[in-house]
């Protein structure tokens, strides 16, 4: 485990070096660090941000010195109790069960919705059909979220599925939008840019800040897609009106 400052109010956990090796293994040791931390209420921190092999933790630093009465070195004086909260934190697999829920998204993949699955077709060398196939058939798991509030980054996307980000990223791109980026599939929850391949839409509000949580889905969820067809689409938007 190594711990590094992220400026002046937050440090890096870092659980792994790598995350492709062993996704899974790495994502249940990260989450379990999350835990840890997040069960020792350590005096000082506001927020912690679990990410692909590392969690983030957001403190102040007054109350940090405060409680610990170490004014000269708050990073050392935090990292010992970051390095004492996660020392006993046992196998990862005990947290496992509790951390993934299972979460059905639909999504259609209507040509309306799916401006870039040409492209995503050309470079797998495979039909539409099979392209949707496959990505709504995978089980994913969210790494973590972040770009913009609820933005779920999924792994486990089929590695024929991979393409490359759009060179020029389009400056809005409609809430819902499920997408492409390399390795990996994520759906923008809210209108903004973004440079992923677009190949379908979800009916879903995956962030609404008057809700608590305000974000559909968290860091260990198990997602699936399921293919669902334009009018399946527009009778799930006419029930939240």
């Amino acid at each position: 485990m190594e711990i590094v400052p992220l400026g002046d109010s937050a440090l890096i956990v870092r659980v792994r070096e790598e995350f492709e090796d062993a996704p899974e293994e790495t994502l249940n040791e990260v989450l379990h660090a999350f835990e840890q931390l997040r069960s020792a209420s350590i005096p000082g921190v506001i927020e912690l941000a679990p990410a692909y092999t590392s969690v983030a933790v957001f403190f102040h630093a007054s109350a940090v010195a405060k409680a610990t009465g170490v004014a000269h070195d708050v990073f050392e004086s935090l990292a010992a109790h970051i390095r004492a909260a996660v020392a006993a934190r046992g196998h990862p697999g005990r947290m496992k069960r509790a951390a993934s829920r299972g979460i059905e998204i639909p999504v259609c993949y209507d040509p309306e919705f799916a401006p870039d699955l040409d492209e995503v077709v050309r470079h797998a060398g495979i039909s539409a059909k099979e392209v949707v196939d496959l990505h709504s058939t995978a089980e994913y798991r969210v790494a973590c979220i972040g770009f913009v509030p609820g933005f779920p980054f999924l792994a486990g996307l089929p590695k024929k599925l991979a393409t490359p980000r759009l060179e020029t990223p389009r400056k809005e791109i409609p809430p819902g939008s499920v997408g492409i980026g390399g390795a990996q599939t994520g759906i923008y929850p809210l209108r903004s840019p973004g440079g992923w391949n677009l190949i379908g839409r979800t009916p879903l509000t995956l962030f609404n800040p008057k809700k608590n949580p305000p974000a559909l889905l968290r860091a260990g969820d198990r997602v699936r897609f399921r293919a669902v067809t334009r009018e399946e689409f527009e009778s799930f938007n006419a029930l939240k009106r």
